[in-house]
């Protein structure tokens, strides 16, 4: 396990330098293979992150940016990841940029996983920068500790790239890269606001990666923590 403590005074403080980081890699990236990738993930805490983003100057058309995990719900929803990326990240000087949404036609997130898989084939591995939350009860992406799906999502044997996921603590069946596409990153992130966050990620640290996923990304890679009050 190695976590890097990145630890800021405030949200500001963190948006400011954590958005310079990401910018970075993105232009080392391009640099190096003519394209980078982002995989984001969705809730309020990135938004102000993505706000600067999206303001700075980048070849924002040779970046792919997706999602960590989408909410099986359309985008007039106000629980989609999708649109909350789109108004958020996907605008002003970064509309250019290659979104990939995961929320496709099926009913049932089960249905789609051939089709997010064959989607994904646009973005090149491993991913640039993948910035990822985590909820009070230690999921992150949609890997849920509550869903009959942890074991196959936790499961590094696994061929698969994606895992329909359906929480029983939450609302909405969901879309979620497994942990092994999610160990597939050259910078992975956690960013965190908040004392209540810092007090589940201490018992993550020392936890069951079935009772707490997030465990699990903990324990096989270097993790930034990017994290504010």
């Amino acid at each position: 396990m190695a976590l890097i403590e990145n630890i800021y005074n405030s949200t500001e403080e963190l948006n400011k330098d954590f958005s310079a980081k990401i910018v970075a890699i993105l232009k080392q990236g391009i640099a190096e293979n003519g394209r980078a990738s982002l995989i984001v993930s969705g809730g309020r805490t990135p938004k102000p992150l993505f706000h600067i983003l999206s303001n700075t100057v980048l070849d924002w058309d040779k970046v792919d940016i997706s999602l960590a995990d989408e909410r099986w719900v359309d985008q007039t929803d106000p629980a989609s990841n999708e649109t909350m990326v789109r108004e958020n990240l996907i605008t002003n000087l970064a509309a250019n940029a290659n979104f990939i949404g995961l929320k496709t036609h099926q009913a049932d997130a089960t249905d789609a996983v051939e089709e997010c898989t064959e989607n994904f084939k646009q973005i090149s591995t491993p991913f640039d920068v993948l910035i990822l939350g985590m909820g009070e009860d230690g999921h992150t992406a949609s890997l849920f500790p509550c869903s009959d799906q942890i074991k196959q999502g936790l499961d590094l044997n696994t061929q698969a790239s994606f895992i329909a996921v359906q929480p029983t603590t939450a609302p909405n069946q969901r879309m979620s890269l497994t942990l092994k596409a999610l160990l597939n990153s050259k910078n992975i992130f956690l960013h965190l606001t908040g004392e209540s966050k810092r007090t589940v990620l201490a018992k993550a640290l020392n936890s069951d990666e079935l009772e707490m996923p997030i465990s699990a990304v903990l324990n096989r890679s270097k993790v930034q923590l990017v994290w504010a009050p």
